[in-house]
């Protein structure tokens, strides 16, 4: 018996091996092999590569990295426009604060299509909450120094507690670098300013409409002045401020300048602040706000409401009048009733003065009294 084969070795290289030939015999000698006739060896090229690995690769990682760096700054820009300006002492206000990125989808990016209105103060638009569905109105002011915004926003806060039917509510804040959002409620038939000063084709309130509104008003701020647990002046009456709604109901809105105070305290001195023609001849040398000056506001609020004219109003020569010394003059000689908004046309009741100074002392105030004489007088006195 006997065995024949091959056997091959192998190291640390590639190696290949080959039979080319081979002869065998069983009783003598092998025939012998003809070279010439052997195959030749194969000849040892790379394996071919796919060509669509070769395209896809470099492709596929392009895309990945383009694709990484799109996500990177997509969400970096979205954590920009939704940033935040929050800082420890805001934890206690939580309740009282919105997200920037609810009121930004509430109000569409705050787009003008919602724009309610503006003023120096700011921009009002009309928004919905995304989770609640309640419909707010967002007013962004400038801020551009954190002095005094703990303060502030404290104040915000505490008024945003108050609770009265003709007042506007105000739900909260939000506070962004360089801009403070306030969060009221939406009130859907604007403000008064429109209904008095709009031109053309305008929906006229009738005389009994009109002193409803200032009863709502009044009411709401004797509750801001005496009725709640600190002194509220609200720093910026005017029609404008003034918001209506479903029933054309009046509601004392726009909180953002106001102050609070403890009773029996007086109000420390300040910067002077609020709308022109609106402002008590004494704050312009004190600078010092109060339930008084509110007061004065209110009755310019009165002329306005009545008249239908606003507190600096042109005489048709280039300069400026102020609505108190129109009115004086009108009472001087005779002739009040012809500063009566002609919208009215002749439909109002003579005897308003003696139902709305009745209003005022029920109130405790002589906000009422803007055709009484020490009215008119201490105007000049301070003038």
């Amino acid at each position: 018996m006997c065995y024949f084969g091959f056997s091959s070795a192998t190291g640390p290289i590639n190696s290949h091996h080959y039979i080319l030939g081979w002869s065998f015999g069983m009783d003598g000698f092998a025939p012998a092999i003809d070279i010439a006739k052997l195959p030749k060896l194969p000849r040892l090229t790379p394996k071919p590569q796919s060509k669509v690995l070769e395209i896809f690769l470099p492709i596929a990682t392009a895309t990945f990295i383009v694709t990484l760096g799109t996500l990177v700054v997509v969400l970096l820009r979205r954590r920009m426009r939704y940033a935040e300006l929050r800082e420890d002492w805001e934890v206690d206000f939580g309740p009282h604060r919105f997200s920037y990125k609810d009121l930004f989808h509430a109000t569409d990016g705050f787009k003008d299509k919602h724009l309610l209105g503006k003023g120096g103060f700011g921009r009002v638009y009309r928004g919905v909450l995304p989770k609640s569905k309640v419909e707010v109105a967002v007013k962004r002011v400038s801020h551009e120094s954190r002095q005094g915004m703990k303060e502030f926003v404290a104040e915000v806060v505490s008024i945003g507690r108050i609770r009265h039917r003709n007042l506007v509510q105000l739900l909260g804040y939000c506070r962004r670098k360089g801009e403070l959002l306030l969060v009221y409620d939406y009130m859907p038939n604007g403000n008064l300013d429109k209904y008095i000063h709009y031109k053309g084709e305008r929906p006229i309130l009738d005389w009994a409409q009109r002193l409803h509104i200032i009863k709502r008003v009044a009411s709401g701020l004797l509750y801001l002045h005496e009725k709640w647990d600190k002194i509220v002046i609200h720093r910026d009456i005017k029609a404008s401020n003034v918001l209506l709604d479903k029933e054309l109901n009046g509601r004392l809105g726009d909180f953002g300048l106001a102050r609070l105070y403890d009773h029996g305290t007086d109000p420390q001195t300040t910067h002077m602040v609020g709308t022109m023609g609106y402002l008590a001849p004494e704050l312009l040398r004190t600078c010092k706000a109060s339930t008084l000056t509110d007061v004065f506001a209110f009755g310019i609020f009165l002329l306005e409401v009545t008249c239908g004219q606003r507190p600096i109003k042109e005489d048709g020569q280039d300069d400026q009048l102020f609505l108190v010394d129109w009115v004086l003059d009108h009472w001087h000689n005779g002739t009040l009733l012809e500063t009566v908004d002609t919208g009215l046309q002749g439909n109002y009741n003579t005897d308003a003065h003696t139902h709305l100074q009745a209003q005022g002392q029920a109130c405790k105030r002589s906000w009422i009294t803007l055709m009484e004489m020490h009215w008119f007088q201490s105007w000049h006195q301070y003038k």
